[in-house]
C-alpha cells in the first residue's frame, strides 16, 4: 500500500503544475503554492435553474471510465443539475448504443476507439496530432447528432507491456522485437480487442505478430494476468498505476499503431440543448486538471489503494478546488 499522504501530495502538486501551465481565464483551475497548500481556485456554482434538468451520466467498463463518469456526475450535480448515472455499460459499442437510444445522455469516449472503432478509420490514418483526432472525431460525431466536447490533456493510449523477466528474457525493448518470439507467447487484452484495429488485429496487420494464443480478459485483469503468469503480454494503458507499481516493461510501438487516446465526452445534442450552457462549461472546467500523472495517480487510488471510485473522483474535485 502506497502512503496515501504522499498520494495527496503528488495529485496536488500535478493539479497545481497543470494550473500554472494554462492561460488564466474565468475558467481556470485551483492553483497550488509552493507550500503544497491550496489557494483559491474556480468553485463551480449552482444553478437553481438546472435543477428541473435530468441528466444521465454513462461509462464503460473499467477503472478509469468509473473515475471519469463519476468526476463528471458529481460536477454536474455541483452545478444544479439532477444527475443520474448508469456507469459500467460495458464496451464502446455498448455504451455508444445506450447514447443512440437516449438510454444514457453522455459518456467519456476516447478519440482514438471512436475514429478505429466507430468510423472505420485505420490506426495508420489517424492524425497523430492529438488536437487534429478530436477535430476529425468531433467532426464524425456531429453527422449523428452527438457532440464532443473538448478533449481532456490527458491521452491515455494502449499499450503493450510484459514483465521485467520477459522482456530481459527475450530481449524486447519495442513491440517489433515481439516478431521473434510471438508464436511462443500468449497475449491478453479485452475480448473486443480482436475486432480492434489498435489492438489484436493492429499487432496482427502491421507488425506481423503472430501469439501462440490471445487470452480475452477483463479489463481489470489487465495487470493481474502479467503477474500471475497467465499471460506474456497484456495489452495495457499508458495512465495504468500498475506499471509503476509492478515495475512493468511498456514496449515502445515503434509502427505507431496506437493513435491519441484523449478523452471526449459525447452527449445526445437533444439532452445538450436541454441542459444549457452550464453543463459543457463544468465539462470543461473540471477537465483542466486531468494531466497524465493526474490520472495514473487517481487508477492508483482504486486499483492499488481499493478506494470506490465515487470517493476518488469527490477528492479529485475538492482537491482541485472545484467543490468544497
Amino acid at each position: 500500500m502506497r502512503n496515501i499522504v504522499a498520494a495527496l501530495a503528488a495529485l496536488v502538486a500535478a493539479v497545481g503544475i497543470a494550473a500554472c501551465g494554462s492561460s488564466s481565464s474565468d475558467n481556470s483551475t485551483a492553483s497550488t503554492s509552493s507550500s503544497g497548500s491550496k489557494s483559491s481556485g474556480q468553485v463551480i456554482q449552482s444553478n437553481p435553474a438546472n435543477k428541473k434538468v435530468t441528466v444521465t451520466i454513462g461509462s464503460k467498463n473499467f477503472t478509469e471510465e468509473f473515475i471519469l463518469g463519476n468526476i463528471y456526475a458529481q460536477a454536474l450535480r455541483a452545478a444544479g443539475y439532477n444527475v443520474k448515472t448508469q456507469l459500467n455499460l460495458g464496451s464502446e459499442q455498448i455504451a455508444l448504443k445506450a447514447l443512440k437510444s437516449g438510454q444514457i445522455d453522455a459518456y467519456p469516449e476516447y478519440t482514438g476507439t471512436a475514429l478505429t472503432s466507430f468510423f472505420k478509420v485505420k490506426t495508420a490514418d489517424i492524425p497523430n496530432d492529438s488536437a487534429q483526432a478530436y477535430n476529425q472525431t468531433k467532426a464524425e460525431f456531429a453527422k449523428q447528432g452527438i457532440t464532443a466536447l473538448g478533449p481532456t490533456p490527458f491521452t491515455d493510449s494502449n499499450a503493450v507491456a510484459v514483465t521485467p523477466a520477459t522482456a530481459k528474457k527475450y530481449g524486447l525493448k519495442n513491440i517489433s522485437d515481439l516478431k521473434a518470439v510471438a508464436s511462443k507467447l500468449t497475449l491478453a487484452g479485452p475480448p473486443e480487442c480482436r475486432q480492434r484495429e489498435d489492438c489484436l488485429l493492429g499487432l496482427q496487420d502491421t507488425y506481423g505478430l503472430k501469439f501462440k494464443s490471445f487470452t480475452p480478459v477483463d479489463p481489470s485483469l489487465r495487470h493481474e494476468v502479467l503477474q500471475k503468469g497467465q499471460a506474456d503480454a497484456s495489452i495495457v494503458f499508458t495512465t495504468d498505476g500498475q506499471i509503476k507499481a509492478n515495475k512493468e516493461v511498456v514496449l515502445n510501438d515503434d509502427k505507431n499503431i496506437f493513435p491519441p487516446y484523449n478523452i471526449t465526452l459525447l452527449v445526445n445534442n437533444k439532452a445538450l440543448q436541454k441542459a444549457g450552457p452550464d453543463f459543457a462549461k463544468t465539462v470543461t472546467l473540471v477537465q483542466k486538471g486531468m494531466t497524465t500523472p493526474v490520472m495514473q495517480e487517481l487508477n492508483s487510488r482504486v486499483d492499488l489503494d481499493k478506494q470506490k471510485p465515487a470517493a476518488v473522483a469527490k477528492q479529485y474535485l475538492t482537491e482541485s478546488g472545484y467543490i468544497k
